[in-house]
Parts: structure tokens; sequence; C-alpha cells
């Protein structure tokens, strides 16, 4: 009986959803670690094992335990905006609608939070409000275009994108804000400290890593309430039926161009939120750019590798970033600098399969047959 109870609860697990989601990403994870130990074999055979439990180990790479807490805090704080963009794209994904402007509304957080700071010397909270208005907004223009004109959002996006970047470099050409002969902005900390995000003690957590912020506990709460939202509210389940059929949703009294509007509008101040609170740590400047930063394309994969799960993002974000960094310790004797980018962007682009493995693995598990106890269960 206990056999027939048993065989019963794996059939249901293997048929869930989660177990489906998190399988597929393992796999995808899995073939991009081993196409890029191939590439390492390819270049440098005798180097490549320990080339890539180097990539592997990333913060572990140290010996002492102080080292392994800081480049610990490190990977996590730059998982922050990875994660946040993830959000953002799933956010809208869910709603019926794909965010690729994500990497221009990052680009204007990171303008509006900087300008903020350097130039107006506002506290960090007005800081970040200001930038997430703004990428908001930003974000609501590709909705308006969509839900009035029917312009696929996709090309609305992209365009936006470049807008965003080469105005975000327009605003910060300012003497007040940017170091003009280094072409990049200045310190946060010797123009206007309480611009920076406070620590509240974490940074002692992490061998007094002064980056680490409360960005890091507020990103894993801003994940939660999207999983509510888009879970458990009546106001989650019209934006996902108008982004399902719109002409149904307005059928059935939703205010399908509205929704449309919202759900750009908040996948932008996502974005917002991912720039206002990776700049204001101050953990780097911006630099005068003739291209979108990645991070917003890094978003779209990892919103993909996390299952479209809003706290499968937050292991997903934590996961790319912790291969990205571990690339750089890799031994540049053997290997070129940029070897390190591209196994993060083989293992990147690996993720972008998720929802095929997922979609093979459901075939085959809707093909076992199912025990009575299993039957019960459902």
């Amino acid at each position: 009986m206990k056999t027939i109870e048993i065989k019963g609860c794996a059939q249901r697990i293997l048929r869930s959803e989660p177990f489906k989601a998190i399988f597929s990403a393992v796999v995808c994870a899995v073939i991009g670690i081993a196409v890029g130990f191939l590439i390492l074999c390819a270049i440098n055979a005798e180097n490549a094992p320990k080339a890539m439990g180097t990539i592997l180990k990333n913060f572990m790479y140290y010996k002492k335990t102080n080292m392994k807490l800081y480049y610990f805090g490190m990977t996590l704080v730059k998982s922050v905006p990875l994660v946040l963009c993830a959000l953002s794209v799933l956010f809208a994904y869910k709603s019926g609608l794909f965010n690729i402007g994500i990497g221009g509304q990052y680009c204007i957080g990171i303008g509006v939070s900087l300008w903020c700071a350097l130039q107006w010397n506002l506290p960090c909270v007005a800081c970040v409000l200001i930038a997430v208005l703004a990428s908001a907004a930003w974000g609501a223009i590709a909705g308006l275009f969509k839900a009035f004109f029917n312009v696929n959002e996709v090309i609305a996006c992209i365009m936006l994108n470049w807008i965003g970047l080469y105005l975000v470099n327009i605003l910060m050409q300012h003497e007040s804000v940017m170091n003009i002969s280094k072409s990049e902005t200045f310190a946060i900390v010797s123009k206007s400290p309480s611009s920076l995000l406070p620590t509240l003690g974490l940074d002692r957590l992490f061998a007094g890593n002064q980056y680490v912020t409360i960005a890091i506990p507020l990103t894993i709460i801003v994940a939660v309430i999207i999983m509510i939202v888009l879970d458990k509210t009546t106001f989650g389940y019209e934006l996902k039926a108008t982004g399902l059929n719109k002409n149904a949703a307005k059928y059935a009294g939703m205010r399908d161009r509205l929704n449309i509007i919202v759900t750009m509008a908040l996948a932008g101040a996502l974005g917002g939120l991912a720039a206002s609170f990776f700049y204001l740590t101050d953990i780097q400047p911006w630099k005068t750019s003739s291209s979108v930063p990645g991070m917003g394309f890094s978003g779209i994969a990892v919103a993909f590798l996390g299952g479209l799960n809003p706290i499968g993002a937050i292991f997903a974000g934590f996961f790319i970033e912790h291969i990205t960094l571990g690339g750089s310790y890799i031994d540049m004797r053997y290997y070129n600098p940029q070897i390190a980018d591209l196994i993060s962007s083989i293992i990147i682009y690996m993720c972008a399969f998720v929802l095929f493995f997922k979609h093979i693995l459901s075939k085959v598990t809707d093909k076992i047959p199912l025990s009575k106890s299993a039957k019960g269960g459902e």
C-alpha cells in the first residue's frame, strides 16, 4: 500500500508545473556549462577542467573566509538588477506582452537616479521613487502605442531602447554630473552621500562590503509581492486575462486598453527600480555608451530560466551572475580574457530553451499512466 502511495506521489510530482520548470532550467544550465567546457577544451584541453572549476566556484576561489564573504556579497549586489529586470520581463509576459524594452527603461532609471543624486543631492528614497516613476512613464509609452494604435510592443520597445540610451548620454554630459575627461559620472559618495542606499548593518555580514545594501532584501520582497499580485489578486487576474485575449476581456467588462498601459508602466517601474538599486550603491559609474546595457537582455534569459516564476527568477539571477563573475577568475595565461564572457553568453543563450524542454517534458510525463492514488491526489 505504501509503495502505491509513493508511486502516486512521484507521478504527481513529475506532472507538476514547478517540477517541470525546475528540471528544464537545470537541464539548460547543465547543457550550457557542458558546451562551455567543450570550447575550453578546444582552446586548451589541459587546463579546461581547472578553468571550468574556477568559473563554477566564483567567490569560493578565495581561501580566506573574509574574502569569500566579501565577494559573495558582490555577487548578490550584482544579481539585484538582473533579478529585477527578469521580474519586469515576466510580469509583462504573464500579461501577454513581451517587454523587450527593459534595456531602455533601465537606462532611464540610471540617468534619472544619478541626476537626482549628483545634481539635486536628493536623499536615496527620493532618487529611487523618481527613477521608478520616470521608467514607468517610459514603459507606458510603449503601452499607449499598443493600446490605442495597435503598434507591436516589441517594435515600440526596441525603438524606445535607443532613444532612452541617447537621452541618458545627453543628460549625463553635464559638468556637475560627469567627469568629462573620463566620460563617466562622479562617485556619489563624493557629491551626495545621503543619496546612497543604506546598508543597515548588512555590510558587516559580508566582511565590510559597503555595496551590500537594503536593495538585496527589498528585491526579494518585490518578487514575493509580484507573485501575490499575479496569482492571488483580481487585478493580476485582469492583467493576465487581457493578455490572453483583450477582446474577451473587454467583453467581460475589463478595461483592456488601461490594463495594457498599466502592465507596461509597472514593467518599466521595475526597470527603474533595478537601475536605482544598483547605481545608488555607488558600485560603478555610468559611462557614455554606444550600446544599450546588456542587463535588460540578460533579464529576458533569467526570466525564462526561472520558469517565469518570481521566486525562480531570484535563483536564476543569482546563478547567471555567479557564472559571469566566476569567469573573471580564469587564468588568462591560457585563455583570452573574452572567454569568460563567451562562456557566460552560451549559458545565458541556453536559458532561452527552458520552455522548449518544459514542453518536451510535459509530453513525456503526460504519457505516463496515472495510478489510482495519483488520480485521487489530483
